[in-house]
This record gives structure tokens, C-alpha cells and sequence, in this order.
């Protein structure tokens, strides 16, 4: 899943993103709001992680313009300013959630995967498919009870195709889930991480559909 951070502290900024791709999520970070808004032109975004205290347009004006503009994604605000106050005028502009600096790094990373949670319709932490059980916390995975050891991008894909059930998710699509602008993509990266997926999980798990891309079917009732 690709988060999008716009934070004007820029060592701040450095340390969220990898702070999120450790945990297996795709981030591009901005310092501005106004080259975040370029971003959102171009990219598909999960979730975004905002702090209050931009440069230029502040993040309450920018969090209300994506209100404004029918931008349902969920933002999480980050911000120094700690008063009840400020939390209801964050809130009030169309946050989903607040988290006050200093912070945690998993901390964050909870409230990030809680927002998608609900997000996705998903109330428990735990996603399951058959005899598939993930845990996004600990990216612990297991198949027919037994463990299954996954490195971070096959883990982001494989939750990515399991959060799209029924779905076809092609590799552009994939790919824009599992790296930040400024990381580079070799050609094959998806059909690799398919590809051990399979060896890993079994072959019956991801559907190839040819000029299309990849689908967990849904389980039968």
C-alpha cells in the first residue's frame, strides 16, 4: 500500500518513510503541501500522513481542500500543536485520526494500519483467507498452521492481492503499492515476488489472468 507523507522537518520526513517502507509499506514524502497536491494528481494514495505546520499552505487548508474536493483517503495529521483545541480543528477540517510529536515510530505505524483497517472494511487486525492467516503488525504469515517466512515486498503484495479479493490488480498497480518515486524498479519485480509467493504459499493461492494481472479469487462460503 503507498502512503504519502508531507511532513516540512526534512530529517523528520527521512525518518517516516523508512520508518513505513520497513514495515512493508510503499512512501513517497514531501515537504510542501503544494508538491503534495502535484503528487495526488499522479499517483494513487492509501493514506496520508500530514503535518499541521507547512510551509505556505498550512495542513488544516490543505486537509480541507482534499475534503473540499471529495477525497475520501484517510489522513492521519501529525503535529506539535497539542491542545484540545487543535485536535477538534483537526478533526472538525476532516482528519480521521491525531497523533501529537514527539511520537513513536510504531505508534504510528499501529495508527496507519488501523486507519486502513477501517479503510477496508476490515474490523480485525487479523486478515484470513481460507487456511491463510496474515498479521499486519508482525507481518507473521501462516498457511495450514504452519509458519511462512516472507520478505517484505512479497509480504506487501501478497496483503495488497488479499485486500483486493475478486479482483484483478495489474503489475503497474503492484508496483505502484511497493515503491516510493525515488526507488528503482527492475523490469520483472512483480512476476519475482509472484513467483516465490507460489513456491512459498502454493501454487492454487494467486491466479494469473493473461494480459490482465493477478487475482486471490474469493473464498466459497
Amino acid at each position: 500500500m503507498r502512503i504519502l507523507v508531507i511532513e516540512d522537518d526534512a530529517l523528520l520526513r527521512d525518518a517516516i518513510r523508512a520508518g513505513l517502507r520497513q514495515t512493508g509499506f510503499a512512501a513517497d514524502a514531501f515537504g510542501e503541501a503544494s508538491q503534495a497536491l502535484a503528487a495526488l494528481q499522479t499517483t494513487a494514495y492509501e493514506l496520508i500522513v500530514l503535518d499541521l505546520g507547512l510551509p505556505g499552505m498550512d495542513g488544516l487548508e490543505l486537509l480541507r481542500r482534499l475534503r473540499t474536493g471529495k477525497r475520501e483517503l484517510p489522513v492521519l495529521i501529525l503535529t506539535a500543536r497539542d491542545t484540545v483545541a487543535d485536535r477538534v480543528a483537526g478533526l472538525d477540517a476532516g482528519a480521521d485520526d491525531y497523533l501529537v510529536k514527539p511520537f513513536d515510530m510504531d505508534e504510528l505505524s499501529a495508527r496507519v494500519r488501523a486507519l486502513l483497517r477501517r479503510a477496508h472494511a476490515r474490523g480485525a487486525p487479523l486478515i484470513t483467507h481460507g487456511d491463510l492467516v496474515v498479521d499486519p503488525a508482525t507481518r507473521a504469515v501462516q498457511r495450514g498452521g504452519q509458519a511462512v517466512d516472507l520478505s517484505a515486498r512479497e509480504f506487501a503484495v501478497l496483503v495488497d492481492l488479499l485486500e483486493h479479493r475478486g479482483m484483478a490488480r495489474s503489475r503497474e498497480q503492484l508496483e505502484e503499492n511497493l515503491y516510493g518515486w525515488d526507488e528503482e524498479i527492475e523490469s520483472n519485480a512483480v512476476e519475482v515476488h509472484i513467483h516465490h509467493l507460489r513456491k512459498k504459499l502454493g501454487a492454487d493461492l494467486i491466479h494469473t489472468l493473461r494480459g490482465v494481472g493477478y487475482v486471490i479469487r474469493k473464498a466459497q462460503p
